[in-house]
This record gives C-alpha cells, sequence and structure tokens, in this order.
C-alpha cells in the first residue's frame, strides 16, 4: 500500500463524517448565507480542527466568496489548500546530530502507545540502514519492560533495560553508553506514562533529561510527545502541559485511523507550533508513518 493510500484509508473516518457533512451543507445553499457559515464552521469544529483552524478556513472561504461568488466555489479545496499551508510550515523531519547518537526521548500519557511507537521508531530508523538501540525507561508499569524486549526481538532491535523499580535516569545512562560504545545512530528512550498533572513524575522526567544532557551536551536532541488521536481535543491540554515541564520538539499522534476526530492534528500543530514527525495508521511496524502535509490534507478533504 502507497503513503497516500495508507493516509486516506487512516484518515477515512474523519473523512467520510467531514466531506459527506460540508456537502450535504452547500448542496442544501450553494448561497453562501450566514446560517451555511455557521454550520460549516460547526464541521469543522465537530472535528476538531479547534477555533484558530476553523477561524482560517472560514476567513479563506469568505474571501474566495467575495472576489469569485459561489459559482465554482470549493469548499473542500479552500479548506485543503489552508491546512496544507499551516501543517507546511514546521520541518518535519526527525533530527540527525553530525557526530554521536541522536537521541530521541518518547513522552506522553498513559496508554498512547509510547512502547510501541519507540520500537516502530527504532524499526524505521534500521529499514533506511541506520542502527537504533531501544532504552527501556518504563521501570514501574507492569510487563512495560517485556513488551519492549519482544518488539526488541521481533525487529531485531537491541533493548537496554534494568529491573522494574529501578531508576529510570540510571537506565537511560546506561543506555547511552551502550549507544555511544556500540556507534549507534539513534537511540530511542521509552520513558514511563505519566498524566501532565503529576508534578513529581515531571520532575523525574526533568531529572533523566539532566542525565543524559551531561552526557551528551544538547541530549535529548528530540523529545517527542506521543498522543492519542482518539482523545480529541484533551490531547491539547497533555501538549500544553508537557511543553511547559519538558520543551518538546515535535508531536506523533497514534490511533488516527480509529478516530473521526484527526482535526486534532491541526489544531495541535496551530496552537503550539510543534512540527508533527509522525502519525500512526495502524498496527503493524510500517504503519507508524513520517508525516506528509500534502498528503494528510489531500487525504482528508478528497471526495
Amino acid at each position: 500500500m502507497g503513503l497516500f493510500a495508507k493516509f486516506k484509508a487512516g484518515l477515512a473516518k474523519t473523512q467520510a463524517k467531514l466531506v459527506h457533512e460540508i456537502k450535504r451543507i452547500v448542496t442544501r445553499s450553494p448561497k453562501l448565507t450566514a446560517e451555511s457559515l455557521e454550520e460549516i464552521e460547526q464541521a469543522l469544529i465537530g472535528a476538531d480542527f479547534g477555533i484558530a483552524m476553523t477561524n482560517q478556513i472560514m476567513a479563506a472561504v469568505k474571501l474566495s466568496y467575495e472576489t469569485q461568488g459561489s459559482g465554482g466555489l470549493d469548499y473542500l479545496a479552500i479548506a485543503r489548500a489552508e491546512i496544507e499551508k499551516s501543517l507546511s510550515s514546521q520541518n518535519a523531519d526527525l533530527k540527525k546530530v553530525a557526530t554521536g547518537p541522536t537521541i530521541v526521548s518518547i513522552v506522553g500519557v498513559n496508554g498512547t502507545g509510547k512502547t510501541t511507537t519507540s520500537a516502530k521508531l527504532a524499526h524505521a530508523i534500521q529499514s533506511r540502514g541506520q542502527t537504533a538501540i531501544l532504552a527501556a525507561c518504563d521501570t514501574f508499569r507492569a510487563a512495560a519492560i517485556e513488551q519492549l524486549r519482544l518488539w526488541g526481538t521481533r525487529l531485531k532491535v537491541e533493548v537496554i533495560a534494568g529491573n522494574y523499580g529501578a531508576d529510570p535516569a540510571a537506565v537511560a545512562h546506561d543506555a547511552v553508553t551502550a549507544a555511544n560504545a556500540r556507534k549507534a545512530d539513534y537511540l530511542f528512550i521509552d520513558t514511563a506514562g505519566r498524566l501532565h498533572t503529576k508534578h513529581n513524575l515531571m520532575l523525574e522526567l526533568q531529572k533523566l533529561h539532566r542525565v543524559i544532557g551531561k552526557q551528551i551536551p544538547g541530549a535529548p536532541h528530540e523529545v517527542l510527545l506521543v498522543l492519542d488521536a482518539t482523545t480529541g481535543m484533551n490531547a491539547l491540554t497533555q501538549a500544553r502541559e508537557f511543553n511547559k515541564a519538558v520543551p518538546l520538539t515535535g508531536l506523533v499522534v497514534t490511533k488516527l485511523d480509529g478516530t473521526s476526530k484527526g482535526g486534532m492534528v491541526v489544531a495541535i500543530q496551530k496552537e503550539l507550533g510543534l512540527p508533527i514527525k509522525f502519525i500512526g495508521l495502524g498496527e503493524q511496524a510500517d504503519d507508524l508513518q513520517p508525516f506528509d502535509a500534502k498528503q494528510f490534507a489531500q487525504a482528508l478533504f478528497e471526495e
């Protein structure tokens, strides 16, 4: 399956609901009335595009209507163009440092899919011909270390782990030492899930980052927040709070194939100015895809 086909399949629920709703409004009332404008606005907010992005799309619709009237006004094309423009403004590539391993810390609340995401990212790196190591720094959740080890065995990626209850910063320290010794290209650190409201857990995450920053100045080079798309706009609150505690460099949005609220990707990027680096479109190892703004916008509004 090609990349666009994956995007299209993964965003099918959001796309079906959104396109159906906009077409219904426009077919009933081709003239742009206050009522139809309000309905289109509600459809966009309902798909979790957020107020800022919805306002940007609505302003573009009004401008097009004023310049060319209702004849030939393609609402879906206007929305697609605005979303692509907004999402393309950020660099979505995973960083690579010039020398030594690139350290990537994977953070987020419980249940978003951090462990699976860490493994899939390592797999993506290795399929590019580079080397990756995984660090099992979730030393609290029962079976988290086993889960990462299973992925490591399946994908042939080395996993550095300690015992349950061990200090996560100590495990991270050992993993950085190993990544240096093995001359790995990337080290992905799977951190424990933590609620953004738990101050002591946020301090622990800051400590982990300080420890690896002493070993390799500037590390972690990427701090990726994993968000579950099915939580909709609740993900925005998580992103805000994590960004205050540990400055984020990008987002990974998982479970997009299971929601009709795919617009939250756009809303979060718009508000926080953080690039979407990867999106999860299914269960398989290669279903975590590098984010592509053009294909994402097209898949959302394709008729």
